[in-house]
């Protein structure tokens, strides 16, 4: 019957200890949890991404795709290692492994680089999967034990060419979308490069999906972003992220102009994280987590209806 949950009662007494975990893991880290708004005033930039407009009183804003901007302005603040677990939306298909309503667990430990990141990642979820040990490789060197071609280095033509035969159609704005085509790599070979049951970090990205990453120098230049993929899925984002507003501004014009080409709307900066980031941003590292997805996991089902109380109680 409609009105009755989607998930059973032990999936969703699993999914209480899995936040027992998490919010054990970062006491014993000294992390502070905060709780910042789901409302905000700029739309994710993000080509990818598309952010739920909300009529208040007369005044456009959008429902966050993620607590960043918040979270930054805290930083910029000085509130030190931050956590937040909440609610994000976006306008994303409805399938086994997307909502448009989800639960991220987010965080921002300062003096860290994605590597020392990935160490934390690594001990919260080992500490929920403990049989589980996470490899690491970076974009490179999966791609190229694929088969596929360095997303570093090779022409656009080429990877082109390498999507087409991997059964990518791509039209003729397509061919030309180098980020379009990087993704594709990256959704269909790389993050099955793990077999089933295993996973790991896939590190140092091509620049064109650097989004707010630090990019270190070459040769070749590589941004300093990560993903934890976990039976092929994608668990987590992190970054070594950009600390001031003029490098945020730039990328946020890329993004733009990424936007346009694909006929997406622009969308305008928040100009209060703007402002944050001209104050100054601690040095630090941050990243995005999948809470519902890692509680699929942990219960080994391939729908996240297993784990939310009210899977698909929009439709």
């Amino acid at each position: 019957m409609a009105w009755r949950p989607t998930a059973t009662r032990a999936g969703l007494a699993r999914r209480a200890e899995i936040l027992a975990a998490v919010r054990a893991h970062f006491a014993a880290a000294g992390v502070l949890e905060v709780d910042t708004p789901l409302l905000g005033l700029g739309a994710a930039g993000d080509p990818a991404l598309a952010s739920f407009p909300i009529d208040l009183h007369g005044s456009r804003r959008f429902l966050q795709t993620s607590p960043e901007s918040a979270m930054k302005r805290l930083l910029a603040a000085g509130s030190g290692d931050i956590y937040q677990i909440c609610k994000a939306f976006r306008d994303d298909e409805d399938s086994p492994l997307h909502r448009p309503e989800f639960t991220l667990v987010e965080w921002y430990r300062v003096g860290f680089d994605h590597h020392a990141l990935m160490d934390d990642v690594a001990t919260l979820v080992e500490r929920i999967l403990p049989a589980l040990r996470l490899e690491r490789a970076t974009f490179a060197a999966l791609a190229q034990r694929c088969g596929a071609p360095d997303p570093r280095l090779a022409r656009t033509d080429e990877l082109v060419a390498w999507a087409a035969a991997a059964g990518f159609e791509a039209g003729p704005r397509d061919a030309a979308d180098r980020v379009l085509l990087l993704d594709f790599l990256l959704s269909e070979v790389v993050r099955r490069a793990w077999p089933r049951g295993q996973g790991g970090f896939v590190y140092d990205f091509p620049v064109e999906q650097a989004a707010y990453a630090q990019v270190r120098p070459g040769p070749p230049p590589v941004a300093s972003r990560f993903e934890l993929i976990i039976d092929g899925v994608e668990l987590a984002n992190g970054w070594h992220e950009i600390e001031d507003g003029a490098t945020q501004r730039a990328r946020h014009a890329t993004e733009d102009a990424l936007r346009r080409a694909r006929g997406l709307p622009v969308c305008a900066p928040d100009p209060r994280l703007l402002a944050a980031l001209d104050h100054g941003l601690p040095a630090c590292a941050g990243v995005a987590l999948g809470l519902d997805r890692l509680a699929m996991l942990v219960v080994a089902a391939r729908d996240l209806d297993a784990v939310v109380a009210f899977g698909r109680d929009w439709t």
